[in-house]
């Protein structure tokens, strides 16, 4: 048995919510475990695993509903007026709603947030040919 997505719920009206904002495409709420105050998730109205399900208009309408959000948080009187844009996709990346969302968070000096990882600097001709890969990949949409 598949068990409903709780944010078609949350879309749909049947699940409790704390809304923030909405476009015709997206919705904006706050979510259950917020990492600091006023941590919103964006999220589309269809059901779309992940980012590239999403349609360009979807994705042009998640994008802009955060911008509002992330500015709505630094004109107000919440605290952190920084933030981060948080989006995984797939188990590798950490997603663990399988609905495309996009975590706006406000950020406090010395919150307990961090992203750590050793960066490799590959040599330019890595780089070539890694870029030359993509630009194939991008010719056989």
């Amino acid at each position: 048995m598949t068990h409903p997505c709780i944010f078609c719920e949350i879309v749909a009206g049947r699940s409790p919510v704390s809304p923030v904002a909405e476009n015709d495409l997206c919705v904006a709420f706050l979510t259950i475990a917020p990492f600091n105050t006023g941590h919103t998730l964006v999220v589309p109205r269809r059901h779309a695993v992940t980012f590239t399900d999403l349609t360009p208009a979807e994705a042009a309408a998640m994008a802009q509903l955060a911008q509002e959000v992330a500015r709505a948080q630094q004109r107000s009187t919440l605290p952190g007026h920084d933030f981060n844009l948080w989006m995984a996709n797939g188990e590798a990346a950490g997603q663990d709603v399988f609905h495309a969302h996009m975590h706006v968070f406000p950020r406090l000096e010395g919150d307990a947030f961090k992203v750590e990882a050793t960066w490799p600097s590959p040599a330019r001709p890595e780089l070539d040919a890694v870029a030359a890969t993509l630009r194939g990949a991008l010719g056989a949409r």
